[in-house]
């Protein structure tokens, strides 16, 4: 069918929801507003659905939902003789109604849904999964996208981000559908009548709550600390979990962000609600310089990741994902070390994206680093990994440079529940000894040196933006450069060709990860180019590494990476 045609379709069918009939008619005619809702289906990936709220099949609604429930569905009918789905939401516009949309189609299918009675994080989700013996787990959330996205991740039985392999076959069923004709549904308080809905259990939260507090690693330290803390959840999941777990631990002076700590999907004060970026954590930021304390914690919206600033002088500074996982890490191994609890070939598993200043970490402290992709559920495949093979306990921590943290293995994907435990424990034994954050993270570059990180988004919005980004990949991978601002390119990674070229030498070896379309420049002196397009958002991600013996030479270097690599990008 042509965009006019299934606009027509959507027109006629469309009718359970106000909102969608009302922004259907207000784009009659528009050609350029109806091509772009209509001129594909929303993609449906190992990261499930994500896009912008409204009408058409390219867009997030209530229809979208329900076909790509049917397809997991079929799926889990297919593959399990009793299947059952544990569901969970975040605060974003309709996050509620579409994780009860997809309880009522599988309800309708005759599988068992357990959901949580109000709004929980993405790992209380994972936990849940595992807990309750699900075949798979739905995540209604766009994480730390605008308040215009909303999303839905799919997990497998392991409380992974399904597979490649899983998502394919979910696909194929989505894709043999009709959006109207072929969905099966029921209505969500008939389902919980007849037993086929229920909620999750307070046992599951607590048995949850118990596995974080198992991670800590000076349990006594933070009540005698005298750390005080300011702490937003911009608008999210964070808010419960994360100050449950803080008081758990002893930490009572948490003073939180007034404006961001209930759940709002306009999320006002921060238009992306993304702990990465400073815009975010400015009304934190503001309550720091009045209140003074220690640390400032920040969740996103499905509390998945955290960011942080410190005290640095009269103001506050953050610390990038990279700088707070490689502290974090830093922590558990000496600690672990010290109280004799480092286990037989320990393990880490950090992102081909993430700092390399991991295996200086790890090589001091004898533990194996595991590379993958980018991407948490390939970190919690390694989890799983070690699992089949009873080696669970090996697993120390894992973590990927957009803020994502895990320690333990009660759930297979980030933590920011567990990470901001931890977070603020390592502050609180730092503080006990005298070190400031700002001092100890001085130490640990001048023990294992200075990496400096940064990270550039290019947004190609809509159909033309996509081709666009298939047209960047397609040249450099084509044409790769040889230098980059001013550094030699010394190996050239290609992960979807599965090829690594030593450009010095012209030898060739294999890449064994998955294909992935993700490309990565080895320059001179330490320094890294890596570059992707997002899986969820229209953009292209360039990652910047560099490394000196002082944080001014690294930084300056990583200027001139960024521009030159900057220039190549726009000029294509």
């Amino acid at each position: 069918m042509t965009e006019q045609e299934l606009y027509q379709v959507w027109l006629e069918h469309a009718t359970e929801d106000p909102d969608l009939q009302d922004e259907l008619k207000k784009i009659a005619g528009d050609e350029v507003a109806i091509r772009d809702r209509f001129y594909r289906d929303l993609e449906f990936g190992t990261g499930g659905l994500r896009g912008v709220l409204g009408a058409g099949t390219n867009r997030m609604n209530i229809y979208t939902v329900r076909r790509a429930t049917q397809g997991l569905a079929n799926y889990v009918k297919a593959e399990f003789p009793t299947p059952s789905v544990a569901i969970s939401y975040d605060s974003r516009i309709k996050s509620d109604v579409f994780a009860k949309t997809a309880a009522e189609v599988l309800a309708a299918n005759g599988i068992h849904v357990y959901i949580y009675t109000e709004l929980m994080p993405t790992p209380m989700l994972s936990y849940a999964v595992r807990a309750q013996k699900c075949s798979a787990g739905i995540m209604v959330t766009a994480s730390h996208n605008p308040a215009k996205y909303n999303g839905y991740k799919v997990y497998g039985s392991d409380g992974c981000q399904m597979t490649i392999e899983a998502a394919d076959a979910v696909l194929a069923q989505i894709n043999a559908l009709d959006i109207f004709d072929d969905v099966l549904c029921t209505d969500f308080n008939q389902a919980m009548t007849e037993g086929m809905i229920s909620y999750t259990p307070q046992s599951v939260i607590d048995a949850y709550y118990e596995e974080v507090l198992k991670q800590s690693l000076n349990p006594e330290v933070c009540a005698s600390s005298g750390l005080k803390i300011v702490y937003t959840p911009l608008n999210g999941t964070g808010n419960k979990p994360v100050r449950h777990i803080l008081s758990a631990i002893g930490i009572q002076d948490v003073t939180v962000v007034s404006e961001q700590e209930n759940p709002d999907g306009n999320f006002t004060t921060c238009p992306y609600p993304n702990p990465e970026i400073r815009e975010a954590l400015e009304c934190g930021l503001k309550l720091c310089r009045e209140v003074k304390p220690d640390l400032l914690l920040a969740t996103d919206p499905d509390a998945d990741r955290v960011g942080i600033a410190v005290p640095d002088g009269d103001d506050y500074a953050l610390f990038t994902g990279n700088e707070v996982g490689a502290l974090l890490l830093d922590y558990i191994c000496q600690q672990r070390v010290e109280k004799g609890l480092m286990p037989k070939n320990p393990v880490t598993v950090k992102t081909i994206v993430t700092t390399d200043i991991v295996d200086a970490i790890a090589k001091a402290y004898g533990v194996e680093v595991i590379e993958v992709l980018t991407g948490f559920k390939f970190i919690g495949e390694q989890i799983g990994f070690l699992e089949a093979k009873g080696e669970e306990n090996r697993y120390l921590f894992g973590f990927e440079e957009s803020y994502g943290y895990l320690a333990g293995t009660y759930v297979r994907d980030k933590d920011a529940v567990v990470a901001s435990m931890l977070i603020c424990e390592m502050a609180a034994y730092y503080r006990a000894k005298g070190i400031s954050m700002i001092e100890a993270r001085k130490q640990m570059y001048e023990k294992y040196g200075v990496y400096v990180h940064s990270q550039q988004s290019f947004t190609f919005e809509g159909e033309s933006g996509m081709i666009q980004m298939q047209k960047i990949m397609a040249d450099l991978r084509e044409n790769h450069p040889i230098e980059i601002g001013g550094l030699k390119v010394c190996r050239f990674d290609d992960y979807q060709e599965g090829v690594s070229k030593n450009i010095l030498t012209g030898e060739t070896g294999a890449i064994t990860l998955p294909k992935s379309n993700v490309l990565a420049f080895q320059l001179e002196l330490g320094a890294k180019v890596v570059i992707r397009p997002s899986g969820t958002e229209p953009k292209i991600k360039a990652y910047y590494t560099t490394k000196a013996d002082t944080q001014e030479a690294a930084t300056v270097q990583q200027k001139t990476l960024n521009k030159a690599f900057s220039a190549m990008i726009l000029s294509e």
